[in-house]
């Protein structure tokens, strides 16, 4: 194990560790997920939703509920012992896997740090929680964004979900036409499988 690792750690061979988080993580979580989407500090990175949304993305709260979850993993991607990028993935019943809560640092985005953990990800969905299909959800004005999974293999189900208008804990709107659009892969059997 290199040193930074931790138990249960997985690298990525490019200075990368991943490992699931942990409650004392919280903190540093709720710091990068806010500042990939929005602030001033989202706009070094390609993924702000600053011009859509103001407020918050996520707060302690949060985090803490996805982390006690069941059938969740909160994944962090470390670079030198520090959160660099984070996602969820969450295990349905159903044989798919849901993918959310993905951030990137602003500072480190447009690197292939994202694409690692999406990867990651997907490995985690299949070969860990037996999942043949991941599925997300993004807003539909992110066309950037929709556009760099569909290079990654997702496609468009035509399934979407209103955004949570008056919930101030998911941010402020500053459109009225905010709705999530569902998008899915199919993932490789897992190992064994």
């Amino acid at each position: 194990m290199r040193v930074g690792e931790r138990s249960g750690a997985r690298g990525d061979g490019g200075g990368i560790v991943f490992r699931d988080a942990a409650e004392g993580d919280v903190s540093a979580l709720v710091e990068l997920v806010n500042s990939a989407y929005r602030g001033g500090a989202s706009r070094q990175g390609w993924t702000t939703e600053a011009d859509l949304l103001g407020g918050q993305r996520v707060d302690s709260g949060q985090i803490a509920e996805a982390l006690a979850r069941p059938g969740a993993r909160v994944l962090v991607a470390e670079r030198d012992g520090r959160p660099a990028a984070c996602c969820e993935v969450v295990g349905g019943g159903d044989g798919s896997a849901y993918f959310g809560m993905f951030a990137v640092r602003p500072g480190a985005q447009g690197g292939g740090l994202g694409g690692s953990v999406l990867a990651e990800a997907e490995r985690t969905a299949a070969e860990e929680m037996g999942c043949t299909s991941m599925r997300m959800t993004v807003l539909r004005q992110r066309a950037d964004l929709i556009a760099w999974y569909e290079r990654r293999g997702y496609r468009r189900t035509g399934g979407t979900a209103p955004f949570p208008y008056g919930d101030e804990r998911f941010g402020l709107p500053k459109r009225d036409d905010l709705v999530f659009e569902e998008l899915a892969k199919e993932l490789s059997a897992p190992l064994g499988g």
